[in-house]
């Protein structure tokens, strides 16, 4: 390929990764299913992408370090914290489930399949991982109990690089079985591979853990020390012993995650996003390479491999792993339903078959369009039933519509109570004990802390939340909680405006984007809305028909309404804003501050 075709090879993997995560956002379907669909209509289909003519010999050493990436990312999310209440669950799923799942597979693909013992074993290791890049995005469209997304996410972080070392260990066996010394030199391999990475993984977690919280670095350094820092330890480890970096790097992602004084909210939002765009490439590439002649060679046993490994193997993985646990029948069939299989499958069967057909072991390359089989039979049956039957087996969370409300003052209670009559989820936080106690007597859930705070971080459940509402009467704690939450509800931020902010040049006022929109159809400060309360104003809901309309309202009541929130036909709860432009119909409920002699 010449430098016109990579650069439009890359500029239209760019355009296909970006179509397909936007497409798995409006369909709410994870991405990965588009991103295999477009690579195999971009490779093996129509001929535009060829990996290995582009990339060359340099093809696998990318993949393996976006692998190492992806891994560290997902590891930055685990807390021991986490692990008093779902340890023993997952420590059985990655460890005697993980090997009841191995044998099942296994035999089938021996007996169904025609491979030998060797093959039918390295497969089995290849396919009994699940992994975040698939977990994360189904888990985002499932939203399972937070009991269940916890054990589905530790799992699929720890079996990744578990996974990957049985599978070193296996190929090592066939390698060095014609020597004689098969068993043997596996052992070593595996007590290798395990001393290596533990090693480069804690000292590379632990540095890079001294350097942060000791500010030797800037923190606008922090992202490219990390990334760095990955890289180096991930290739060290290798150089050390082979295949040792997975295990390596995930457990450095732990142990910075872990350390007291370490902030690394900063970092792993840097890894989100460089993770969406390494697995949207990967997948679209290591798609791209997949024989579909061979795929459909494997004839109608894969179907039923597939079945098997669904209906089989899975539940027998949850059935022993959740002996004893406190996890009802419910929770259980959904985590037997969900393990799709991700990209450390598909990358590691295409190092690995690459390997053994040059070593000349018969019937390598199938590992390859078979891994593929499995991963997209268990994303595309898993993505398109496993919300419907959360919501079947009621272990579905609702969705993200309600509020929380930083304040739990007079005028936040009285909102609170509002919105609660509307249907909406509210959860008050404040650091008052007198308005907690305020909001607890009036049947009104709270948080008593800062939410902005360490603890917060750990026990605030925002599950069902979707908004922040920040009605302290402290400006500076409102734009704090804006800018704590905005990763978590996105542009869903609003606030009540500071008297003080009005008085104050744009030097010294916080920024639109830092402090959130402004709440109500008319700008309402939190002095001027208590002062309203405290006058006889107060909160009425109105019920739009088709006799009394948006028009009508606005006649009756024209400026001394101040619109707040309005539910619309399907129970949605819009939040008003000055720049909004709601045109509410009939059906619609409008809450809204209606000023004495007006109702």
């Amino acid at each position: 390929m010449n430098e016109q075709q990579i650069l439009l090879a890359f500029g239209g993997i760019g355009v296909a990764a970006l179509g397909c995560q936007w497409l798995a956002w409006r369909l709410k379907l994870p991405a990965i299913l588009f991103l295999l669909l477009s690579g195999i209509l971009a490779g093996p289909v129509l001929g535009w992408l060829d990996p290995q003519e582009m990339f060359g010999p340099l093809l696998m050493p990318l993949v393996s370090l976006a692998v190492a990436l992806i891994l560290f990312e997902g590891s930055l999310t685990l807390h021991l914290s986490e692990w008093k209440e779902i340890g023993s669950v997952v420590h059985r799923l990655v460890t005697l489930g993980a090997l009841s799942t191995w044998a099942v597979i296994t035999l089938a693909t021996h007996w169904l399949l025609g491979f030998d013992w060797m093959l039918a074993l390295l497969f089995g290791t290849l396919t009994l991982v699940t992994g975040p890049t698939v977990i994360v995005p189904m888990l985002r469209v499932v939203r399972p109990k937070a009991s269940i997304a916890n054990i589905l996410r530790w799992e699929g972080i720890v079996i990744d690089p578990i996974g990957a070392l049985l599978a070193v260990v296996v190929y090592s066996f066939i390698i060095s079985r014609a020597s004689g010394d098969g068993l043997s030199h596996s052992l070593l391999t595996f007590g290798g591979v395990i001393a290596c990475g533990s090693l480069f993984g804690v000292a590379g977690g632990w540095l890079l853990g001294q350097i942060m919280r000791r500010q030797w670095l800037p923190e606008y350094l922090h992202n490219l020390a990390t990334l760095a820092g990955v890289l180096g330890v991930f290739i060290a480890a290798n150089e050390v012993m082979h295949e040792s970096g997975l295990l390596a790097v995930t457990l450095m992602g732990m142990w910075m995650a872990n350390m007291k004084g370490v902030d690394v909210r900063h970092i792993l939002h840097f890894k989100e996003n460089l993770s969406v765009l390494l697995i949207s490439g990967l997948f679209i590439l290591l798609a791209a390479r997949l024989d579909l002649n061979a795929l459909i060679a494997l004839g109608p046993f894969v179907l039923i491999l597939l079945l098997i490994i669904q209906f089989i193997a899975r539940p027998l993985n949850v059935a022993l792993s959740t002996v004893g646990s406190k996890l009802n029948w419910r929770e259980r069939a959904l985590l037997a339903w969900i393990a799709p299989r991700g990209i450390v499958a598909a990358a590691v069967s295409a190092i690995f078959a690459i390997r053994l057909d040059e070593a000349g072991h018969e019937g390598a390359l199938l590992l390859v369009p078979l891994t593929f089989a499995v991963i997209i039979g268990t994303v595309v049956l898993q993505s398109a039933t496993a919300r419907p039957l959360a919501r079947l087996l009621k272990v579905a969370e609702p969705a993200p519509s309600g509020f929380l409300i930083v304040g739990a003052n007079g005028p936040a209670r009285i909102l609170g109570k509002a919105l609660q009559q509307l249907g909406s989820r509210v959860l008050l936080t404040d650091s008052s004990w007198e308005n907690i106690r305020a909001s607890r007597m009036e049947g009104l859930p709270t948080y008593f802390g800062n939410p902005a705070s360490q603890h917060a971080e750990s026990h605030l459940d925002l599950v069902g939340l979707g908004h922040l509402l920040a009605l302290s009467p402290s400006g500076e704690l409102n734009t704090l909680a804006a800018m704590r939450f905005r990763h978590d509800f996105g542009h869903r931020l609003f606030t009540l405006t500071s008297s003080q902010e009005s008085r104050r040049t744009d030097k010294h006022r916080a920024s639109h984007e830092h402090r959130g929109h402004l709440l109500g159809s008319q700008p309402l400060s939190y002095s001027k809305l208590a002062s309203l309360l405290g006058q006889g104003a107060e909160l009425y809901t109105t019920h739009l028909t088709d006799g009394f309309g948006w028009n009508d309202y606005q006649a009756l009541h024209g400026e001394r309404a101040i619109l707040l929130f309005a539910r619309d036909n399907s129970g949605w709860v819009h939040v008003v804003t000055p720049e909004s432009g709601l045109k509410p119909v009939a059906g619609w409920a409008l809450l809204a501050v209606i000023q004495p002699g007006q109702s």
